[in-house]
């Protein structure tokens, strides 16, 4: 059995009523990250590599709200300040700059300095899965989004090539293109799995939270959730050069080579889920601890 500690009102934390100074503060934060707010949210709904920001912030404002507030916290006021300085200044700096990343990142500093600031470090660890999720749903610079993408498509190439040799398909690796019989392969980056490594990362770390209670095995999960990716994204390539070289070319492409991809998503996910599974079994044979809710991480 574990204890539950009841979550407190928003308005009162160690017995001071904080309506009116958090409200303000909210205010001047939103003032002053509306438009980091409106491109971030303007990026979520037309990229396709950050579409998974408009499940993941929502999904981490409703579990901080569930969460409620620690009544065993206390402000840490002087902290909070000094992460609220360094973010605006962060803020404004990247503004100069013109590069949104940054302010971004300031953004989700802004919000730490405040929680220091009115609530206190263990609300901080209480908001860990939330904090982890927002974080995940900042869209990363294309230059950093460039040098992931080309590791995991040569990569998938290397595992693709290799399985299709193992099923004795006349095959040749150039890189990320693979040659076959009259047919060239090309592994882009949308066929990098970068986007599916994004979504099974997210997901693996919310199973953790919610599922497991030791952080071993929730480091664990997020791990597999990495192999899994990488390894389905094999297989997705090794799929579509069979295709290609024993039914038709157009297998590697259109409608066909997307719905492809969606199913072996799916198939990931299952996987996942499976792991998942597993590692409650484990951590409940060896008394590690119960299912908790997400809100005690």
């Amino acid at each position: 059995m574990t204890s539950r500690t009841t979550p407190a009102p928003i308005a009162t934390v160690a017995g001071s009523d904080l309506r009116l100074p958090l409200w303000g503060a909210l205010a001047a934060f939103g003032a002053l990250f509306a438009p980091t707010l409106a491109g971030l949210a303007r990026e979520w709904w037309t990229s396709p590599d950050a579409g998974h920001g408009l499940l993941l912030a929502p999904l981490a404002i409703w579990l901080g709200y569930r969460s409620g507030l620690d009544r065993t916290s206390r402000p840490a006021p002087w902290w909070g300040l000094l992460v609220l300085l360094g973010s605006v200044l962060l803020r404004f700096a990247g503004a100069l700059a013109v590069e949104q990343f940054s302010q971004r990142v300031a953004l989700l500093g802004s919000l730490t300095g405040l929680v220091l600031f009115f609530f206190g470090w263990r609300q901080l660890l209480r908001w860990w899965l939330p904090a982890s999720l927002l974080v995940l749903s900042i869209p990363l610079p294309a230059i950093v989004l460039n040098q992931l993408a080309l590791p995991l498509q040569l990569q998938a190439s290397r595992m693709g090539a290799a399985l299709l040799e193992w099923r004795q398909i006349p095959v040749r690796l150039a890189g990320n293109v693979i040659l076959l019989p009259g047919h060239q392969l090309f592994v882009t980056e949308a066929c990098s799995g970068l986007r599916s490594l994004t979504a099974l990362l997210s997901l693996g770390l919310l199973l953790g939270a919610l599922w497991l209670r030791s952080p071993l095995l929730r480091l664990l999960l997020v791990a597999a959730a990495v192999v899994i990716a990488v390894l389905v994204n094999a297989v997705r390539v090794f799929l579509t050069g069979f295709f290609v070289y024993f039914i038709s070319p157009e297998m590697g492409q259109g409608f066909l080579h997307l719905s492809e991809g969606w199913l072996l998503f799916v198939v990931s996910l299952a996987v996942l889920g499976v792991v998942t599974w597993l590692a409650r079994g484990l951590e409940e044979r060896l008394g590690w601890g119960t299912r908790t809710g997400a809100a005690h991480g």
